[in-house]
């Protein structure tokens, strides 16, 4: 068993409050790793069955890991919201997994179970210009709609600070 030095103590205990506050972003050697929750409820707004967070700005060779935080949920890439040559993903019930996005553009994505309830989310990755209009216009239902509104007007808000 590795003994660890009270300073690398402490920094292991900041790095782990750190990861409780807000979904990590950690940089690997080909590109970051952005991680995203399947949640049952988001504690800061209340809102029921979202992913934490539903706005992810990355870049073309990042990583995004879905992490199976609470139970009954999994993400599907939505065929309409994905660049041409964009990959296409759809996790089992519960299941933890990664996608190394290789095409840059905007990608929207679902929880099967829960899309009805509005769990949707939205991965930007470098230039979106090629299909994020399409995207904005891709057919909502329901409680979908209304979430891609408000993720869709700070997609807006972060890609017009960007310009």
């Amino acid at each position: 068993m590795t003994k660890l030095t009270r300073r690398q103590g402490l920094i292991l205990a900041g790095a782990a409050g750190l990861s409780l506050s807000a979904p990590s972003l950690v940089r690997a050697q080909d590109g970051a790793v952005h991680e995203i929750e399947m949640l049952n409820r988001d504690t800061e707004t209340g809102d029921a069955m979202v992913f934490g967070p539903d706005l992810v700005r990355a870049e073309v060779g990042d990583t995004i890991r879905f992490l199976a935080t609470d139970r009954g949920h999994n993400t599907v890439s939505n065929r309409d919201m994905i660049p041409d040559g964009g990959t296409e993903w759809r996790g089992r019930i519960n299941e933890e997994l990664e996608v190394t996005i290789d095409v840059a553009g905007a990608y929207g994505y679902f929880c099967q179970p829960h899309i009805s309830m509005g769990m949707v989310g939205l991965i930007l990755v470098g230039d979106v210009s090629g299909n994020y209009d399409a995207v904005k216009e891709a057919r909502q239902r329901g409680r979908a709609a209304q979430r891609y509104e408000d993720i869709f007007a700070r997609a807006d808000e972060l890609l017009a600070a960007e310009a």
